[in-house]
């Protein structure tokens, strides 16, 4: 990534203007949802013509591949940075991505929500999603575990491109895909609200399922 203020004047107008339009989008799915993102609508309130904008971002596409490749980027980053914390383990993991969560429920819902209608995200979104497993997959690895072999363990070994070229034994392939699918949905019921009025607290929900999780 450029350091602040590198290149030439004009390249770091044409950052700050399409950064600036990334916030004016955020602010747009905050109140209406991905789906109703507009361009045209971003550039009016920038007082720009919509032709203008779009020699920014060449579509609604584009800007929200920005969107989403810095949402992953930053949950990326926040896990990493996590794990490489003095005595840092799965606990630890576990509370940075929901904190990452809280913090921006809608950048969350960008990348772990309802697809967006219409939109195809390029392959390279993939590649930094696979940064967040092999976090997971190395912290797993790192645990012992004495349990049997289940069948998912045997279907995970047989079909494990999606953690691949991550050398883990199929226990860890099992443990941290139960801890990705079941912390994301506790998750995301947090997020949107499902347990208000319930008189659960959210954070000891979680906890308790991360405490199954690690006892399984």
């Amino acid at each position: 990534m450029a350091e602040p203020g590198a290149g030439t004047p004009r390249e770091r107008y044409r950052a700050q203007v399409r950064a600036e339009i990334k916030e004016r989008a955020w602010e747009q799915i905050a109140t209406a949802g991905a789906s109703a993102l507009s361009l045209n609508a971003i550039a009016k309130h920038m007082g720009m013509s919509g032709p203008a904008l779009y020699r920014y971002f060449a579509g609604r596409d584009e800007l929200i591949t920005a969107l989403i490749r810095d949402a992953y980027r930053s949950l990326a980053d926040t896990v990493q940075a996590a794990a490489a914390e003095p005595g840092a383990d799965v606990t630890a993991l576990a509370r940075a991505w929901r904190a990452w969560a809280l913090a921006d429920p809608q950048r969350y819902f960008l990348v772990y929500g309802t697809p967006v209608p219409g939109y195809h995200a390029p392959d390279d979104i993939t590649t930094i999603a696979s940064e967040i497993m092999a976090v997971l997959l190395d912290a797993f690895a790192a645990v012992p575990t004495d349990a049997p072999a289940t069948r998912l363990d045997a279907h995970l070994e047989e079909h494990r491109q999606w953690a691949e070229p991550h050398p883990a034994p199929p226990a860890a392939l099992r443990r941290a895909l139960t801890f990705w699918t079941r912390l994301h949905g506790v998750l995301s019921l947090e997020l949107a609200g499902h347990f208000t009025g319930m008189g659960l607290d959210p954070a000891e929900l979680f906890a308790a399922e991360l405490d199954s999780l690690l006892a399984g």
